[in-house]
């Protein structure tokens, strides 16, 4: 798979009792996984979002922009 250079926020969620991940840069759903350990929902989030990058492309849908954040 190409680079994967969209964010990912991963936060801990007492309700839910498990790590929560978004990924900010595609619309829809805010919560796309979850994890019960931080290493977890990392791989959780790199799979969802390589399967998000898949079914655009299979879509024939542009991929949203990746947020970057530029240093100066």
């Amino acid at each position: 798979m190409d680079k994967l250079k969209y964010q990912m926020v991963i936060q801990w969620s007492e309700e839910d009792d498990c790590f929560l991940v978004e990924l900010p840069d595609f619309p829809g759903q805010r919560w796309r996984t979850h994890g019960d350990t931080y290493e977890s929902a990392v791989a959780n989030g790199i799979e969802a979002l390589e399967s998000l990058i898949i079914a655009y492309k299979t879509a024939g849908d542009p991929l949203p922009q990746p947020t970057v954040l530029n240093v100066a």
